[in-house]
């Protein structure tokens, strides 16, 4: 069918083909036409549904197809624009669903507005239908009528609040109140820098290719297809592409975050035992701290006692700074624990064997604890002991059942004696 178009504007990808072309198809290939693009009637095509970068799939069914060639139209626009559009595109989809609730509403309110009339008229909803008698049954099947379209009015009504949800939903969207939640800035951000770190990765690995290639060498894939270095150029350069892209969306998340003020909390002004506020939870205890994150406990509502992680952004303010140290774990050097092993000595057979196998703590911090197991060579293992949710100390092996172990607080312990 020759190319595929690579609109740039929306980063999605588009097939053009006639409705002959479209009947010719194998059912199979349709039903991956469908599964990974929608036909656009404003457009006249397909257009995937997936957008850059994730358009593995859409690129391999195009090539199914036989759209073999790339051919790109249009401009990239802006990462600000791209949400202007996305804004405005919400806006006016918000306004459709309010007409939409506002119709329903009004056939709610048709439909039901005859039964409503008869309120109050007794004999109307008490009158005995008479076997037999030809205007008794024709009132019966008119009161049915009735009761039958206020029925239905209650269904138009359950359709009118759906369409308001999906307007509040998408009056949301277009009024982007994320971009005035810092947390949800700083997570953005963090997820661009991790983009950012591994195209730059792949740039240094492309550029070791190609010089390979220069040298001599012949790269295969797995396939044992060779790689040349044209294609390695062609990867190089949408990498350059993508890359730019990413840093022009973390720098428009900066700027958000920068407008709101930036990050007024770190870890050189929130200490373990600080009570600070955090929009989801309310007031919460501060009961662990790294470069990026805290772990805090709930102290509110039906949550209390329970904890979780969250970044520095979250924090809004800080409501009591008096600083605590950290609760040591009770677990020390010499302290052995059993733990179940599965082995499978055939690799072509689920059947395994079990074996108890006995580590020992050789080494501990406040952190963490180091184990070995005994009567090995093996390397000794890390782990980092976190307390439950019921005031205990844990640790695990793996990820096996019966392969993590508690142990009481040092807390709970002085409570019990006293």
């Amino acid at each position: 069918m020759g190319e595929y178009i690579f609109n740039l504007e929306t980063t999605k990808i588009e097939l053009h083909f006639s409705k002959s072309e479209y009947d010719a198809l194998p059912e199979e290939q349709k039903s991956k036409l469908r599964k990974t693009f929608l036909f656009s009637g404003k457009g006249k095509c397909w257009v995937s549904r997936a957008k850059e970068p994730n358009l593995y799939w859409a690129r391999k069914v195009a090539n199914e197809l036989g759209f073999t060639e790339e051919e790109r139209e249009g401009e990239r626009i802006t990462f600000a624009e791209q949400l202007e559009r996305k804004a405005e595109r919400a806006e006016n989809r918000a306004e459709r669903y309010d007409g939409y609730a506002e119709n329903a509403e009004n056939r709610a309110e048709a439909l039901q507005k005859p039964l409503n009339s008869m309120r109050g008229d007794i004999s109307f909803f008490t009158q005995p239908i008479l076997a037999g008698h030809s205007g008794s049954q024709a009132f019966a099947r008119y009161r049915e009528q009735m009761y039958k379209k206020y029925e239905k009015g209650f269904e138009e009504y359950r359709k009118s609040n759906y369409f308001k949800s999906r307007a509040s939903t998408a009056r949301d969207t277009a009024n982007m109140h994320k971009l005035k939640d810092k947390g949800f800035l700083d997570r953005r951000i963090r997820e661009c820098e991790k983009e950012i770190r591994q195209r730059e990765k792949n740039l240094i690995s492309y550029e070791k290719m190609l010089l390979r290639i220069e040298n001599g060498e012949e790269p295969k894939r797995y396939s044992g297809e060779l790689i040349t270095a044209e294609e390695v150029t062609k990867w190089t350069n949408r990498e350059y592409e993508l890359l730019e892209v990413a840093l022009d969306k973390e720098g428009y998340y900066r700027n958000c975050l920068d407008e709101l003020g930036g990050v007024a909390f770190s870890n050189d002004n929130i200490e373990i035992g600080y009570l600070v506020i955090l929009n989801r939870w309310g007031a919460v205890e501060v009961t662990g701290k790294g470069t990026k994150n805290i772990t805090y406990k709930i102290l509110e509502g039906g949550a209390a006692g329970m904890g979780g992680t969250a970044a520095y952004a979250e924090i809004t303010e800080i409501k009591r700074a008096e600083a605590k140290k950290a609760e040591a774990h009770p677990f020390s050097v010499g302290e052995t624990f059993t733990a179940t092993r599965y082995d499978y000595p055939d690799p072509n057979s689920f059947k395994s064997v079990k074996t108890q196998v006995i580590y020992e703590i050789i080494k501990t911090s406040d952190t963490t604890i180091q184990l070995k197991e005994q009567e090995t060579d093996k390397k000794p293992i890390t782990r980092k002991p976190r307390k439950t949710y019921h005031g205990d100390w844990c640790f695990s092996i793996n990820d096996r059942h019966g392969n993590t172990f508690y142990k009481a607080s040092q807390d709970i312990k002085k409570a019990e004696v006293l």
